[in-house]
């Protein structure tokens, strides 16, 4: 068999993969959450969210609002040296994006924003 038939039998076989695989995968919401930080990231965002009273007035006082509120809840860093993950019943996590921190308070059907800090 000539290298050129390999290669074109090759190449047939791998892009009828890849449709096949982008038409398993389409419609799902498929994500490879591996890592630490992403899995607390996804199983808070995954809860309904409650930020407190002291909180919003805070957030007024800042001049933030609740838009930036859930984007550091999904695209901030959790600060597992400032988190207590081990807590039965709620766990408490520090998350951090920019120059805003969060500490929520994780529990089995609510996370609640507890705190905010603006650094600097």
């Amino acid at each position: 068999m000539k290298f050129i038939h390999r290669i074109g039998l090759y190449l047939g076989g791998f892009s009828i993969g890849i449709i096949f695989l982008m038409f398993f995968f389409s419609g799902k919401k498929t994500s490879c959450d591996y890592g630490p930080n992403s899995r607390v990231l996804k199983n808070i965002n995954s809860k309904k969210i409650k930020i407190s009273q002291n909180v919003i007035d805070l957030m007024s006082v800042l001049k933030l609002d609740t838009i930036t509120v859930n984007n550091i809840l999904k695209d901030g860093s959790v600060v597992f040296s400032e988190s207590q993950p081990q807590l039965e019943g709620c766990k408490i996590y520090t998350i951090k994006k920019n120059e805003i921190k969060l500490i929520i308070e994780n529990c089995n059907e609510l996370v609640l924003v507890k705190e905010i800090i603006k650094l600097n």
